[in-house]
């Protein structure tokens, strides 16, 4: 079976839609894919669902595209947020890689106390993003929200969520399998600590919290990256969609 090319475009879609491509998606359709004139592509814009839209003009700096087919209709994902602390470059992106293909809704980048990584590329999170999004049949990108510090974070959370706190300490934690199953139908929230675990008095004001819901992920303490793969992965399966 031919592997048909899939690109989020920031454009509406509907039948007849011309979409001019940039610069980067045209010299990956053209030199990458090898797509050729005539032929289809699948794209998508998080609001109007998929489509199917044939290549009308072929150059590597400037392909455009006729909008054709209604594929598949918009449908979201299920609203579940992932927070982390700025950990390694690698790791990071690892995280935020996986959690688009996991089916996070949005991610929020909050700095701690023990948070080492000075800097975080928002562009370069957002690109490795729309790449799994395009890869792995998602309809829409999670956000990724601007960085901001824990207690800023901490002071907007809202009432209606439950916030599922991977607190590495296990002091006064559940098992997070038992947390969850017991959560209802509240939209939940993971946070993940930086590389050096949250301070003491950063794991007392979230154990304060609204909401909270301290959990154990077992007896050993995880990565930052293995922590959220872990941990979203419990939430799809008991709360999400991983049972559809």
């Amino acid at each position: 079976m031919q592997h048909i090319a899939r690109l989020f475009v920031g454009n509406s879609l509907s039948l007849g839609a011309e979409l001019k491509l940039d610069t980067q998606q045209s010299h990956y359709v053209a030199k990458v894919m090898r797509v050729r004139r005539g032929e289809s592509l699948r794209v998508f814009n998080g609001h109007d669902g998929e489509w199917s839209a044939m290549v009308s003009e072929l150059d590597k700096r400037a392909v455009r595209l006729e909008v054709q087919t209604a594929l598949r209709p918009q449908m979201p994902c299920p609203d579940i947020e992932l927070a982390f602390a700025p950990v390694k470059r690698s790791r990071m992106e690892f995280i935020v890689e996986k959690a688009t293909e996991m089916g996070v809704r949005r991610m929020h980048i909050v700095r701690t106390q023990h948070t080492s990584q000075k800097s975080v590329r928002l562009d370069r999170l957002q690109a490795i993003s729309t790449e799994a999004a395009e890869q792995t049949e998602r309809l829409d990108l999670p956000q990724i929200m601007p960085e901001t510090k824990l207690q800023q974070w901490q002071d907007d959370f809202p009432d209606n969520r439950i916030l599922m706190f991977c607190d590495e300490s296990g002091n006064n934690t559940r098992s997070a399998l038992t947390a969850l199953q017991s959560a209802g139908s509240v939209p939940i929230s993971v946070l993940i600590g930086p590389e050096g675990g949250f301070a003491e008095s950063e794991r007392l004001a979230l154990h304060k919290m609204t909401g909270a819901m301290p959990v154990s992920l077992g007896p050993r303490i995880l990565r930052s990256d293995t922590a959220a793969v872990a941990a979203l992965s419990l939430v799809q399966a008991l709360k999400g969609d991983w049972s559809m």
